[in-house]
């Protein structure tokens, strides 16, 4: 059985609507597609980089700028046609990399097919995310939005360390970029610290919380990930976690008409999403951001949380949930060896 609207949750979805006021007049981008440098012999890889803002990322700069590109995502199908859409309107040809994030299983396999590629990894798009309506859990009993969204690619990233160890240099250290969103907002309302332990398993409290709500938890768990990521690594990586802006491929309320309607007038081409992300990922100013948070369109913005207690506190959740697993310890071993 699907999970019901709350009081709580109509009160959350009027929080978020009630920010696009915010968003109607924002300064135009200073930042753009041209200012994205020359990626030659640039490794990235975008998690879902079959659609939406991650394949923007890839068709609208990443592989006009010369990196070479992984496009991770789950479906075989979707990932071949994107590349073959890509291939035609950029000349160039991304690689598949079979990635389900809400199974660890094939994140290690993921990870390991990675390695057994390159040695280096410059830049790490996480933009995959999903929002269910749906009581699902994880291949791993996770609820399937915080699952997928934030445990997901924590995973991933802490597998590929090594890699990006490797392509970090003091003058150009690599990076690690976190899709969040506005809709943090939300959790912060719903569970006070913005983070219900509780419902990240399946639970009676996490069967009560509707989709919206699991959402925003996810997307202000990307951020505090992102700031937490950045004390522990940020000698040698630049993370930040970014807001896209309000972009059409977000899915925000498809049962209401009005909602679309009033949608509609602040929502920007899929294609305006990968700004942020890409500055975030590219530009020379974001040195000195590290475990930031921005916003729309490439500027700072101001994040839902910075508490470094819950941040710890997510961080030794996390990693509490893939403590032991043979792969793992494998990947600390080498990391432990670069640093």
């Amino acid at each position: 059985m699907g999970r019901y609207a709350s009081a709580l949750e109509i009160y959350g979805r009027f929080l978020y609507a009630s920010t696009f006021g915010s968003y109607l007049f924002v300064p135009k981008s200073k930042f753009t597609e041209r200012d994205v440098p020359d990626l030659t012999e640039k490794v990235v890889i975008v998690t879902g980089g079959n659609a939406g803002i991650g394949k923007a990322i890839c068709k609208v700069v990443l592989l006009e700028k010369n990196a070479k590109v992984y496009l991770a995502t789950r479906s075989e199908a979707r990932a071949k046609a994107a590349i073959a859409e890509l291939l035609v309107e950029t000349g160039k040809e991304a690689s598949w990399l079979e990635l389900d994030l809400s199974s660890l299983q094939s994140i290690e396999k993921a990870a390991t097919e990675f390695h057994s590629k390159e040695t280096k990894l410059h830049i790490l798009f996480n933009n995959a995310g999903v929002l269910s309506f749906s009581d699902a859990l994880t291949a791993d009993g996770y609820d399937i939005t915080f699952g997928t969204n934030v445990l997901g690619h924590f995973y991933f990233t802490e597998l590929l360390i090594p890699a990006l160890y490797r392509a970090s240099t003091p003058e150009h250290k690599s990076r690690v970029i976190n899709l969040s969103s506005q809709m943090g907002i939300i959790g912060v309302s719903a569970f006070g610290s913005g983070l219900d332990f509780s419902t990240f398993k399946d639970s009676p409290t996490r069967r009560k919380i509707f989709g919206y709500t699991s959402y925003s938890q996810s997307k202000l768990g990307n951020t505090v990930h992102t700031q937490e990521f950045a004390r522990r690594y940020g000698n040698k990586i630049i993370s930040v976690s970014v807001h896209p802006g309000q972009i059409s491929a977000e899915t925000l309320d498809p049962s209401s008409a009005l909602s679309q309607f009033l949608f509609k007038l602040v929502l920007y081409p899929t294609p305006m999403g990968a700004i942020t992300p890409l500055y975030g990922g590219t530009s020379p100013e974001v040195e000195n951001l590290n475990g930031e948070y921005l916003t729309q369109w490439a500027r700072l913005g101001t994040p839902r949380s910075n508490d470094p207690v819950l941040g710890k506190e997510l961080w030794t959740w996390l990693e509490e949930q893939v403590e032991g697993r043979e792969y793992l310890v494998t990947i600390r071993v080498e990391v432990a060896s670069l640093n």
